[in-house]
């Protein structure tokens, strides 16, 4: 499979769509086996693993987030939270079919609700994709927030 722009761009808006519907276990698929889930804490952070962050989750921290969200015992999921992303239309940075390296930046605003609480987050997310089995996989996505040095209360789903 050599992925066109418009796979990726597809791609991309799926995946918003599946966090807003709480198709989590789908989501989680999307993911390759060695990816890294990226939320710098710091305006152009460049280093992921000696600097604090707000999120760095690989694969088996994904997966324990989505059993907690989809557990019935998960008592501070008691309404279970929800959200919404509005994206603008993802640019491409980069398609390189020869080392099968894809990437995309894509703005966001994003809602989180939770009873009568509402979180609005602004930001860019960028994803670095690649293909396995002929299906395109995230193999590394980062999400920058405006405000990424600002307090924040617990960020429940996924930007």
């Amino acid at each position: 499979m050599k992925p066109t722009a418009d796979d990726l761009i597809d791609f991309v808006y799926a995946e918003a769509r599946m966090i807003d519907e709480r198709r989590f276990v789908d989501w989680l698929d999307l993911y390759t086996e060695d990816c890294i889930y990226w939320m710098p804490l710091e305006w152009n952070q460049e280093e992921e693993k000696l600097t604090t962050s707000l999120l760095y989750e690989d694969k088996l921290l994904l997966k324990t987030r989505v059993q907690r969200l989809e557990g019935e015992r998960t008592f501070s999921q008691k309404p279970k939270s929800r959200c919404q992303h509005l994206l603008q239309q993802p640019q491409i940075d980069e398609i390189n079919h020869d080392k099968g390296i894809y990437r995309t930046y894509t703005p966001f605003h994003y809602a989180e609700t939770r009873f009568d609480e509402q979180q609005i987050l602004a930001g860019w997310a960028r994803h670095q994709l690649c293909v396995v089995d002929s299906e395109l996989k995230i193999k590394k996505k980062r999400v920058d927030l405006v405000n990424c040095d600002a307090p924040f209360r617990n960020i429940q789903l996924f930007v």
